[in-house]
């Protein structure tokens, strides 16, 4: 279901949109080769906690899982697409990490998240990462007043696909809502004591760093 705010609201999103890029960039500039997953997910709850907002994960429990999620920021890493569940991993030299981060603040929910490489990036991560930076640009160029939700996604879809990454259509998301609109959780692949009873993560040799 498609939202749409109204004029305070929309300052109100600026605001919660802002305090989570500011989490998700101050997670990723701790983030280093040895870094604990459990300690980003307090990280996370630290600064979410100190904001006065709310995670929109932390007490997620879907019917097809097994529980709450649990924790406060999805960490996702090499081939876990997104939605993996913080646990007792350390980051190693050339690790693909995903933070995908959704908040609530003043009764308007934001949802982000961003990819880099710990460490020593591949080329083949970078080129990962360059290419969904292209699609997202194109996503955003796609928006206008007479602009449909299709025109975004096929821009975005046709800059991958281009570029030979397959497009996993099973998900969506929240950018900006008055709740937390969740998706299916996926677990780390490399982490099968973390696995939450939610849908496997899909995996492609293409997002392997």
């Amino acid at each position: 279901m498609i939202e749409l705010l109204d004029a305070r609201e929309v300052e109100r999103a600026r605001a919660t949109g802002r305090l989570v890029a500011d989490i998700l960039v101050a997670a990723r500039a701790r983030c280093e080769v040895g870094t604990n997953l459990l300690d980003v997910d307090r990280w996370a709850r630290e600064m979410i906690e100190a904001a006065g907002a709310l995670s929109c994960y932390v007490d997620y429990e879907p019917s097809f899982g097994r529980g709450p999620f649990g924790h406060h920021i999805c960490t996702s890493v090499n081939d876990a697409v997104l939605h993996g569940l913080p646990h007792d991993r350390t980051l190693r030299d050339g690790d693909l990490l995903t933070l995908d981060l959704a908040v609530s603040l003043g009764g308007v929910v934001a949802d982000s998240a961003v990819s880099f490489v710990v460490g020593t990036a591949t080329p083949e991560a970078t080129r990962l990462i360059e290419t969904t930076e292209r699609a997202l640009a194109a996503g955003i160029a796609a928006t206008g007043p007479d602009a449909r939700l299709g025109d975004v996604s096929h821009a975005i879809g046709s800059v991958l696909t281009d570029a030979g990454y397959r497009v996993n259509t099973q998900f969506g998301g929240t950018a900006s809502a008055r709740r937390c609109t969740r998706t299916r959780t996926s677990p780390t692949p490399d982490a099968p004591d973390a696995d939450t009873g939610c849908a496997p993560a899909c995996s492609s040799p293409s997002s392997r760093g």
